[in-house]
């Protein structure tokens, strides 16, 4: 009866599946990695290097500053002149457009001599060129000096403040340099506006070979780098030609394609790095946690949130204003370490965080400052009781985190000046702890979804104002006072053994809530009259025995956790009711007894806390039957009960030993003799 021993036999089956997740793992984090060059390495000028020496491995040009560039480019984009054809009919058309309304509707209006002027107007109007508002308007934002002006491939150019639109056409128009014989008057009756259409439209085909042709003669690079030369060293500050050799690196090295053999290179060395990580974590489950294996929701927190992260990580990477210190790493320790244990909280926390570290510029600091925050939140929830004690993890991981990178900035630093001082990680991690409040909004969703149940939730129904709670000790306070007896004495046990003692409490508070449906046929809160005197062995027996079902049916009711639903159907696991069965047999002796009319459903404990509270329930409820309490009759009442149980097989599906069950054997004495201890007879006063 090995703890293990049950969970460590793993069928081919199990075998297949695990293996499964695990290759479907390996395929999903490395189809998501980034490759190539997609790792960019963060620097800023007049800034440490944090990074270690940087030798050229290949031949690359500098570039120049991004100033300098813009200034060349500018300089020659102040000679370009974007290139408009020039509609020569649209002359034609508007001025046959104007005679034909001079000689029809304006001929009686007008005199005839403004018919002439205007044509010659208008012919010197076109000639000179309209543009349309909205190209003259673009013209004036680009700060463009002038236009050519093409006429049959043959070109001119038209400086900008002689550029007409229909607008400023019409203002030209109507400015007569002999005013004395064309009056301002008579031209505005004439409606001019009218025959002022653009004639100029822009080239795009033209002007943009045109300026392809300049930015062609802007030379981008001002030297180069040579393979072997060494770039910068460990602490040195980023200058400007240092800044430009880098970024120029990094321009070169996107750039540049890489072959099929260092593609497949690359990629061999991403499934390798995922598959030893997921299989150290897979052989410690096998060896450690097996039984975590066999739960399929346990299973599938633990990958999600396993992968989780890195897959974040690996989407973020490239993203020039976001950090990776925004991820809340932490919350995957809290959660695991909520739900299940510690050691699994660390290693896979780790797991996660060399995960996601492959894909960073700077591994060294990420993985350390997020391995100091994982044992810091697992740390800080050891002995989880509070919701309130999230926070407390919360600001402790967040100080941790920056007290670490703070560490590495003055090992980096020679001095640490405010010039060479970078905040923007500071406030990255501030605004990473402000995002692991998160795990208190969440913790309640995750433990519905995957049935778990953490230390905060149990002592939250550990609390006698709950309504079930309340109801029993006001209807059945005999039942009430045994529970609050067993919960204690299955809390020491459990300490003992290293199980987890408060969810073996909050089971025992609530194991026996079935009883309510019938309170007084149980002995303990009857006061004198016994209505099983009066019933059949089958009748009480079947009575006695369904408070199991009836505690279960409350359970539902109520919304009690799965896990405390298992400590009422397992406390009595297949047992008999042992006092209507013995009476049967005695007054029956030659019948044929029919045992399930006197076994519990069960099903047997198959947890070592169902187990301790067995043990601890059975053994209360007898010795209040001790006709006298002395160390003697306690030990042996313990001993005949445990030892029948475990003769009877009730714990042959249970993770525990013999030598656990010796020590609960121990503890019980030891309990049960301080409650029931003799005391001394107080003198009476004569």
């Amino acid at each position: 009866m090995s703890r293990f021993n049950h969970y460590n036999q793993i069928t081919p089956r199990g075998y297949f599946h695990r293996t499964v997740v695990v290759l479907l793992s390996i395929v999903l984090l490395v189809f998501c990695m980034p490759r190539g060059n997609q790792i960019k390495i963060d620097f800023k000028k007049d800034k440490p290097w944090n990074y270690g020496t940087v030798i050229a491995r290949e031949n690359f040009p500098i570039l120049k500053a991004d100033d300098v560039l813009q200034h060349e480019r500018d300089s020659l984009l102040s000679l370009y002149k974007p290139i408009y054809e020039m509609d020569t009919e649209m002359e034609t058309r508007q001025v046959e457009a104007f005679q034909q309304t001079f000689d029809g509707e304006l001929r009686q209006s007008v005199p005839t001599s403004y018919r002439a002027y205007i044509t010659q107007r208008l012919r010197h109007i076109y000639q000179q060129g309209i543009v349309s508002a909205t190209d003259y308007e673009r013209l004036k934002s680009e700060h463009t000096s002038g236009i050519v002006v093409s006429v049959q491939n043959m070109g001119s150019t038209l400086p900008l403040r002689e550029v007409l639109t229909p607008k400023t056409a019409y203002g030209q128009l109507m400015q007569s340099a002999d005013s004395a014989r064309y009056e301002r008057s008579v031209l505005q009756r004439c409606n001019l506006s009218r025959f002022l259409e653009p004639n100029l439209s822009y080239d795009a085909e033209r002007s943009e070979s045109q300026l392809e042709n300049i930015e062609k003669q802007l030379v981008r690079y001002s030297g180069q780098v040579l393979a072997g030369q060494k770039i910068i060293d460990h602490g040195d500050i980023v200058d400007d030609k240092t800044y430009n050799i880098l970024r120029s690196m990094q321009v070169h090295q996107e750039g540049r394609k890489r072959s099929p053999s260092e593609r497949f290179s690359q990629l061999g060395g991403q499934v390798i790095y995922v598959t030893i990580l997921l299989c150290c974590l897979l052989v410690f489950f096998n060896q450690f946690r097996n039984d975590y294996l066999q739960r399929g929701r346990t299973v599938m927190l633990i990958v999600l949130l396993t992968l989780l992260f890195p897959l974040v990580t690996y989407a973020l990477v490239g993203h020039s204003l976001l950090s990776v210190y925004l991820i809340p790493y932490c919350l995957l320790p809290i959660f695991i370490r909520v739900f299940l244990d510690s050691r699994t909280a660390f290693i896979t926390h780790l797991t996660s965080v060399l995960l996601s570290a492959i894909c960073l510029s700077s591994p060294f600091e990420f993985i350390v400052v997020q391995l100091v925050a994982g044992l810091v939140a697992i740390y800080s929830l050891k002995q989880l009781s509070q919701r309130s004690e999230l926070f407390r993890a919360v600001i402790l991981v967040t100080a941790a985190s920056l007290l670490c990178y703070f560490c590495f900035d003055l090992v980096h630093m020679s001095l640490l000046t405010a010039e060479h001082f970078d905040g923007a990680t500071y406030f990255y991690i501030f605004v990473n702890g402000i995002l692991l409040l998160v795990a208190y909004l969440l913790l309640i969703p995750f433990e519905r979804l995957f049935k778990f149940t953490s230390n905060v939730t149990l002592v939250e129904l550990s609390n006698t104002n709950n309504p079930v709670l309340r109801r029993l000790s006001e209807e059945a306070p005999g039942t009430f006072q045994h529970s609050m007896q067993v919960a204690n004495l299955a809390a020491e046990v459990a300490n003992t053994l290293g199980a987890k003692s408060q969810l073996v409490r909050t089971g025992a508070l609530y194991h026996d809530i079935g009883k309510l449906s019938a309170p007084v046929f149980f002995t303990e809160n009857q006061n004198g009259v016994n209505p099983h005197d009066n019933l059949s062995y089958t009748k009480s027996a079947q009575i006695i025995i369904n408070h199991v079902r009836d505690g279960l049916a409350l359970a539902e009711k109520y919304q009690l956790p799965d896990v405390i639903r298992q400590f009422i159907a397992t406390h009595h696991g297949k047992s008999k009711t042992k006092y209507f069965y013995i009476k049967y047999k005695q007054e029956n002796p030659l019948l044929q007894v029919d045992d399930s009319f006197f076994t519990y459903p069960g099903p047997n404990p198959n947890t070592i806390e169902q187990a301790i509270l067995m043990m601890a329930d059975s053994v209360e409820a007898a010795s209040r039957s001790l006709p006298e309490y002395t160390e003697e009759s306690i030990a042996q009442l313990v001993g005949r009960i445990i030892d029948a149980q475990v003769e009877e097989g009730y714990f042959e599906h249970c993770p525990i030993t013999f030598q656990d069950i010796a020590q609960a054997k121990q503890v019980l004495k030891d309990k049960l003799t301080t409650i029931y201890h003799t005391r001394i007879q107080y003198p009476e006063m004569k």
